[in-house]
């Protein structure tokens, strides 16, 4: 490459904002684009536009490029309706038009329509590929496949160009992924294993076209050039709050088949929101062009956010999606989905920059208006006794408004309280002259307004990041997973939640206004949700927290979300009278998927639970190392122990492993956690015992079958499980029945036939071992949600 042209491509690069990290792994030659799905609806209003100008940029800069649209149909049939599209690309407003014309022409030369259907079509683009560099005498810079086509067939075109279109060595390949990038967790990982089978993860571009706005691209270069004014206030002392709002007017007509596959959030939270919230938060890296950097950085923010459960959403569905999705399903009247089409959902992120900082993350259908942006609202501690309106008295705000609105063009507002932003380089310019507008409370003269000298479409900006090899703006494997694993639980809690109903537009009024109380977000104004008649039972309203008596026992009965936080405040009392009285709190919690609502609850709730005066004893373990994800135990430190203040020798995980062995019965495992119980326990009887009970009637780890009759008066057992892992350490029933205070938690329909069966069974140790916690001289508290109670 001559020194002129390699001056030319740099200058290129930089001109479009891609840094040397891009241009260092460039190299000049031939470029063989493909896009897969080439005729789509996302290719016809998008692509090809995009890759037409990134032609357009390159065409004097040592690259030659071949262009192919791929699909299923046969080359004759989808021909014509390919040149259709490509004809309708335009050129940048300071292109004059012959020149576009010239430009045009050339780009539809070097276009051709293939089918891309069975693994010899990719073979015969490969050969034809291979023929065109040699007849031509070229040297092969790269080749770039785009896979417009859905999820499901990634894998499946991935692998067919690993075997057949893969380029020789030191040829770049790229390859570009849409979303949906899985439904929740589990899928996403088996979409990245599957495609790791094929694809190297760098060669992988997974695109999230928000992250091509450029109000979006410009939020870590605004954070960077104006340092010196945030760094002192970019904390949780200055800043009240952080939101993320994407609001839309249009229905999803004509998306039925998806979105009610994926709704709202797994759309647009999941993805655009959350790409918004990491660059507003994460550490900022030396260098911006360094993807590694901030695509690790990124990870740390989503590693230390809050779980997300039932109580950090709400949800709608607009009126009408009922009947769309009956028309275009094809459903019966009487069917009614669960999909949401708006949520609101309330972050939190563990770290002592941000702690207690609420970020909000709003996106919904059918609204009043069509707008998107990010908002960081500062405290404000000055109070105008008269002069309301002065400057000092108002919002103090930065506005990343991302276009549409009030304000029409995209743009970064700075309130003029706040400070005046930098302005540097030639791609942004400051507005001074306004259209008489307000926006998010402040008219528009009372911000410092920046805006690109060149509005850029999202596609087209990242098409260009694809060709410079710079992945910033892309989702890398890790972060896509570190994302999932923030929303796959909160959907999994959401799943048979009814939406709120809202008419759609102007006529929503103040139905979707939400409030915060601590960590919790609600509606601010009460609405009918759904109609028993359609809920198929009584509406949560219909009862409230009631006391009575279950074998012959208290109980407490509420819905599931009240009588967690019925049990939660009941245990915080029960902790700080015991400290009252003595200075310590012994807590023993049982392991298995019950009581991880609660751990939510006190995490997220009771910041003033006495949890330094607290020690953590296990009821039962599971014979398997403490790090492995079937642990009890590391299921607690997950949902509770690494997010309370709690010292780590207040902490006492069951010895199941000893002389790198699992419960080997010579090791004294048992032994030694019951010497540990008598040496900090006073009378061995704990304070506080959480139990639950499974479907055999098995409590703790104390089975039917078992010869739990044979453990006389020890405190610790090894027992035998009849589901794998078989083995386990358990506290016995002489441990539990010294309680002060036993909990037997009971949540879910699918406990409304054993509930059933305890109230009329007696006391039976061999088939329901359940009966025999009965404790000595203490309380024993049945708390039984609904579902379970009335089925």
């Amino acid at each position: 490459m001559s020194l002129a042209v390699s001056l030319l491509l740099v200058a290129l690069c930089a001109g479009a904002g891609y840094g040397e990290e891009g241009t260092r792994a460039q190299k000049a030659g031939h470029v063989s684009v493909v896009v897969v799905g080439g005729t789509g609806d996302l290719a016809r209003k998008y692509l090809w536009q995009g890759f037409f100008q990134l032609y357009v940029s390159q065409v004097s800069g040592g690259n030659t490029f071949s262009f192919y649209g791929g699909g299923l149909s046969p080359s004759e049939q989808a021909t014509p309706v390919l040149f259709e599209i490509l004809k309708a690309v335009t050129c940048s407003k300071d292109v004059s038009q012959d020149r576009c014309a010239i430009l045009k022409d050339q780009f539809l030369r070097l276009s051709q329509y293939r089918q891309l259907k069975t693994l010899e079509d990719y073979q015969e683009l490969a050969r034809h590929i291979e023929q065109q560099l040699q007849q031509e005498g070229m040297t092969e810079a790269g080749r770039l496949f785009y896979l417009s086509v859905p999820a499901f067939a990634y894998a499946g075109v991935a692998e067919k160009i690993n075997s057949s279109c893969r380029p020789a060595g030191g040829t770049w390949l790229r390859v570009v992924l849409e979303k949906p990038f899985g439904h929740d967790y589990l899928s996403a990982q088996v979409l990245a294993t599957e495609l790791l089978g094929a694809l190297k993860d760098e060669e992988m571009y997974r695109i999230d076209h928000y992250l091509g706005k450029q109000v979006v691209s410009k939020i870590l270069p605004f954070r960077m050039e104006n340092r010196k004014f945030l760094d002192p206030i970019w904390n949780r002392h200055h800043i009240e709050r952080i939101e993320i709002v994407l609001k839309e007017t249009l229905d999803v007509k004509g998306r039925i088949s998806f979105y009610d596959e994926y709704g709202v959030i797994r759309d647009v939270l999941q993805n655009h929101l959350t790409e918004v919230m990491t660059l507003l938060t994460m550490k900022l890296p030396a260098n911006v062009s360094n993807s590694g950097e901030v695509l690790r950085n990124k990870r740390e923010v989503l590693g230390s956010m809050l779980p997300l459960g039932k109580n950090q959403a709400v949800v709608g569905q607009y009126q009408n999606y009922k009947t769309e999705v009956q028309q275009e399903l094809n459903k019966t009247k009487e069917y009614v989905s669960l999909t949401s089409t708006f949520a609101a959902v309330l972050a939190h992120i563990e770290d002592a920059q941000y702690e207690g900082v609420p970020v909000l993350l709003i996106s919904g259908k059918m609204l009043d208006e069509r707008v998107g942006y990010a908002r960081v609202l500062f405290k404000n501690d000055v109070f105008c006794l008269q002069s309301h309106n002065n400057v000092h008295c108002k919002p103090k705000q930065i506005v990343f408004h991302f276009g549409h609105g009030s304000l029409k063009y995209p743009a970064v507002l700075v309130s003029k309280n706040l400070f005046k932003p930098v302005l540097k380089g030639g791609e942004w310019k400051e507005v001074t002259e306004h259209k008489d507008v307000d926006v998010l409370g402040l008219h528009i003269s009372d911000y410092f307004v920046q805006t690109p000298t060149t509005e850029r479409e999202a596609y087209a900006e990242l098409i260009h990041h694809i060709f410079a090899g710079q992945k910033n703006n892309f989702v890398s494997t890790e972060n896509l997973l570190a994302s999932w694993e923030v929303w796959t639980p909160l959907l999994s809690a959401l799943r048979a939640s009814f939406p709120r109903i809202y008419p759609g537009g102007a006529d929503n009024g103040d139905m979707l206004d939400v409030h915060l109380r601590g960590k919790e977000i609600r509606f601010n104004s009460e609405a009918v949700i759904i109609s028993p008649d359609q809920a198929g039972g009584p509406s949560a309203s219909s009862f409230q927290v009631m006391q009575g008596k279950f074998r012959s026992a208290e109980m407490v009965s509420a819905w599931s979300e009240e009588l967690v936080e019925r049990l939660a405040a009941d245990m915080q009392e029960a902790a700080e009278a015991a400290v009252r009285e003595g200075g310590i709190f012994h807590l023993a919690l049982s392991g298995g998927s019950t009581p991880l609502a609660l751990f939510r609850r006190l995490v997220l709730h009771h910041f003033s639970f006495p949890w330094r005066d607290t020690h953590v004893w296990m009821v039962d373990e599971r014979c398997v190392p403490l790090t492995e994800a079937d642990s009890n135990f590391h299921s607690m430190h997950e949902h509770l122990l690494q997010h309370v203040r709690i010292p780590y020798y207040n902490i006492h995980p069951m010895p199941v492993q000893l002389n790198q062995r699992l419960c080997v019965e010579e090791d004294g495992g048992a032994q030694l956690y019951e010497k540990e119980i008598n040496k900090l326990v006073n009378v061995s009887s704990f304070h506080f015992v959480l139990l639950g009970v499974g479907y055999d009637g098995h409590t703790a780890s104390l089975f039917p079958g078992g010869k739990l009759n044979e453990t006389g008066g020890s405190l610790v057992a090894l027992t035998e499980s009849p589901i794998k892992p078989h083995q386990r350490m358990s506290l016995t029933f002489s441990a539990i029945n010294r309680a002060r205070t036993v909990a037997l938690l009971v949540m879910g329909k699918g406990k409304h036939e054993l509930v059933t069966q305890l109230s009329r069974v007696k006391d039976n140790l061999e088939k329901y071992p359940v009966t025999w916690v009965k404790p000595d001289n203490g309380r024993l508290v049945w708390y039984i949600d609904y579902d379970a109670l009335l089925g």
